[in-house]
């Protein structure tokens, strides 16, 4: 039996529209995460609080994502999220974006051991919520995750997600497994693996490698391969043919529904452009290049005709 895929939030691409037409069109998924809630001027910027309204991810499993570093932080966004009616949310200890992390938040949190126990107060006081954690193994030290899954272990919380790097390696060299698997062994919750999955023979051997394990959450590579998880889910690659249909109903869908909100053609081709960013393998190079490097609506589009 196949393990629970989770969407991974990417900021700038798996807004709500992306999440739902993935849902409808792909589908394969367990939970879609939003991009993180942050505060911000003292509120929540209009923007990320659209991407949660209830009526636009109606009939999507959404699970809201917090990123914070202080009580204070944690304490405004869970109010935040409880008032859109949801009863579970994620807490990010893992972005390791400099913005974020250098001021403790995200992967800069693991480091700061005094907020997390306050945090882990916080959750056993609102066990009406259901919580999980996203996190990295440290923000400069690949042992940091060490005090934090103690206070984990005695926490009440519906799922772990570990993403096998320190945050200042952001994206660059490779996961350390052996590092997962020491966290997977000492793990008192259900544990989701996150990191560099990028085709389904690599589902199936986390699957089969990791017996124990709750799932797997992907980001990046189901922006490169949107089918990837209903694949896993039958067990079977899809002939390039139906994938290629199902990437050219994503798109028109999610161009129709930009222009509804766009204020002109560039902000039209700016948006959609984003779309293919990670198919560089899915797409080939040479169509992949022409829709990157068109310059307007109209070429791009002729672009996207050669997919």
């Amino acid at each position: 039996m196949s393990l629970p895929i989770h969407f991974a939030p990417l900021q700038g691409y798996t807004d709500d529209v992306y999440r739902r037409l993935h849902h409808e069109i792909m589908g394969g998924i367990t939970t879609y995460y939003t991009p993180f809630l942050r505060m911000e001027a003292g509120g929540v910027r209009s923007k990320d609080m659209r991407d949660i309204r209830p009526e636009f991810n109606e009939g999507v499993p959404v699970v809201p994502q917090i990123i914070v570093k202080s009580i204070k932080e944690f304490d405004f966004l869970v109010n935040v999220v409880e008032e859109k009616g949801y009863q579970q949310l994620d807490i990010n200890m893992g972005c390791p974006f400099p913005l974020q992390a250098k001021h403790g938040r995200g992967s800069g949190l693991l480091a700061h051991v005094d907020i997390v126990e306050e945090m882990a107060k916080a959750i056993h006081e609102k066990s009406h919520l259901n919580f999980s954690v996203k996190m990295r193994l440290g923000w400069e030290n690949a042992d940091e995750w060490r005090p934090v899954l103690d206070i984990l272990n005695d926490t009440p919380l519906r799922q772990v997600t570990l993403h096998p790097r320190i945050g200042t390696q952001q994206y660059k060299g490779t996961v350390s497994m052996e590092a997962f698997e020491e966290f997977y062994a000492l793990c008192k919750h259900p544990l989701v693996y996150n990191g560099d999955v990028t085709t389904l023979s690599q589902l199936q051997e986390l699957e089969k490698k990791y017996p124990n394990l709750a799932g797997i959450m992907i980001g990046r590579g189901l922006l490169a391969r949107p089918s990837l998880a209903s694949e896993y889910q039958s067990g079977n690659e899809l002939p390039w043919e139906k994938r290629r249909n199902s990437l050219h109903e994503f798109h028109d869908r999610l161009k129709a529904h930009i222009e509804t909100t766009a204020n002109s053609e560039a902000q039209v081709h700016n948006r959609l452009r984003l779309f293919w960013e990670y198919m560089e393998e899915e797409l080939g190079r040479k169509v992949y290049k022409k829709i990157m490097k068109a310059g307007n609506l109209k070429t791009y589009l002729a672009a996207v005709r050669e997919v």
